[in-house]
């Protein structure tokens, strides 16, 4: 099924809780947007695509809790709960773009309360609709760059989990198994969190996809023996000249491939694709609690002392120089990426 859908029975957005996985698989259903924003910070639902459509949603959600009146009434009342959603998680700029773009489209609404309402649901149900089809077009795209027994290192979730079905660099590594292509896949844990070794190998199960599970700091004696001919990984935010914020980690991977002449690629929408912002030192970065840090266990036992302090950013930035090419649905973009980039976006 999809990471997140509406429920037009209960008109209300139904999610698979992604901290419960690979233990639990549990559907948890949210009626007020101020939860579906906790879901997003507390990464109930997580990757750039999947945020997006919850927030999307996350005003349907809205539309249909307000006691409004009227449409003005119901106006204002999405735009207080788009601010609201918008503070969520500051990095994946598909937050951003989900909630202008609603608002944007139900703006010349002025019938009835309930038409409004409709239109939010609509718009939000497009956002989903597309975002499946747009990540099915990238992967086709991107799975022209695996050849037949490649082995890819691949970091953090950005399977179907990470989006609202399919996936970005893992629907690009999917869709290439689709093939028939045989290939290998070796999941970075993603640290902290552990999105790789939870989600990532949970997915490649599903799709009997081969795989093992390394540690991150592994990734750079794989690549310097020769034993991976390609890096994948999503990206939260792309700037104008093809710096990548992307999940903490990235970018020693993405330094470690570059090294050792391995082509490292960044899989996203063109609604991911920032051109506002000039260079990757401009995209905001999330710093999340120590606890995340802190509170890891090897066998039953804490790793770190009583007293430990940590620091916990959530994302890194990969400048543009250690990326081969950033897979689209409209294309693989390949430097400059100042120049390309902008004509994959105006494409869309």
């Amino acid at each position: 099924m999809r990471t997140l859908k509406w429920n037009y029975e209960k008109n209300l957005l139904e999610m698979i809780d992604q901290r419960l996985l690979p233990v639990e698989f549990k559907i948890v259903e949210f009626d007020t947007y101020q939860a579906v924003a906790q879901s997003i910070t507390d990464m109930v639902v997580r990757g750039a695509p999947a945020i997006g459509g919850a927030a999307g949603f996350g005003l349907a959600v809205a539309a249909f809790q307000s006691s409004a009146s009227t449409v003005d009434e119901l106006h204002h009342d999405l735009k207080e709960a788009a601010a609201f959603l918008g503070k969520a998680r500051p990095t994946a700029v598909n937050l951003a773009w989900a909630l202008d773009r609603v608002l944007k489209t139900v703006a010349p609404v002025k019938g009835s309360v309930e038409e409004l309402r409709q239109a939010v649901l609509a718009e939000a149900q497009r956002i989903a609709d597309e975002d499946v089809e747009i990540n099915k077009r990238m992967a086709r795209h991107g799975a022209e760059l695996i050849a037949d027994g490649d082995t890819i290192i691949h970091h953090c979730n950005t399977g179907a989990l990470a989006t609202v079905d399919w996936g970005t660099a893992l629907g690009v590594i999917r869709t290439a198994h689709t093939q028939g292509k045989s290939i290998h896949v070796l999941v970075d844990e993603t640290r902290p969190r552990l999105q790789g070794a939870r989600l990532t190998a949970w997915e490649l199960e599903q799709y009997g996809i081969p795989y093992d599970i390394i540690s991150d700091n592994a990734a750079g004696h794989f690549l310097h023996t020769g034993q991976v001919q390609k890096v994948f990984f999503g990206a939260d935010r792309v700037a104008a000249n093809g710096d990548v914020a992307n999940k903490i980690g990235t970018y020693m991977l993405a330094l470690a491939a570059h090294d050792n002449g391995i082509p490292a690629y960044s899989v996203v929408p063109v609604s991911t694709i920032d051109l506002t912002l000039a260079t990757g030192e401009e995209i905001p970065i999330e710093e999340r609690e120590e606890a995340e840090v802190l509170a890891l266990t090897l066998k039953g036992q804490k790793t770190s002392p009583a007293g430990a302090s940590a620091r916990n950013p959530a994302f890194d930035v990969t400048p543009h120089r250690l990326i081969t090419g950033i897979v689209t649905e409209n294309g693989v973009v390949y430097p400059p990426f100042g120049e390309n980039l902008p004509k994959a976006v105006n494409r869309a």
